[in-house]
């Protein structure tokens, strides 16, 4: 395996950890549609929202603040993705989508959350 695949694994791991300390329950980690996919699906403490988080792991900041990575398009096939979660699982709920960085190494790094840092496109039903 690549080792930005290894980075990208880990930079899950810590994002899926850190939303545990926070009160959140994991639903499922990288669930696949197709060839979408959706890093971590979570339920808020109190069970709602449905939260679907995007995890992006940099080793520094220097290219690309990682947020800056969720492009349009990428928006598009994770609200594809969360759509299809819901209809697949039946769910009656809000959805809210998170952006988790994770930025550095195994020994030093740091944890960015930015909750519902984007909607839906006009026009795309949840």
């Amino acid at each position: 395996m690549a080792s930005h695949n290894d980075k990208g694994k880990w930079g899950e791991l810590v994002a899926a950890e850190y939303l545990v300390k926070k009160g959140y329950s994991i639903c499922h980690r990288n669930w696949r549609c197709g060839r979408r996919d959706l890093d971590i699906v979570a339920l808020a403490d109190g069970g709602e929202p449905l939260v679907v988080v995007e995890v992006k792991t940099r080793g520094n900041e220097e290219v690309m603040h990682p947020e800056d990575a969720v492009d349009p398009r990428k928006i598009r096939n994770l609200c594809i993705a969360a759509h299809t979660y819901v209809q697949r699982h039946q769910l009656d709920c809000g959805v809210r989508f998170d952006i988790i960085t994770v930025v550095g190494d195994s020994e030093h790094y740091h944890v960015d959350h930015v909750e519902d840092a984007f909607l839906p496109p006009l026009g795309m039903r949840l």
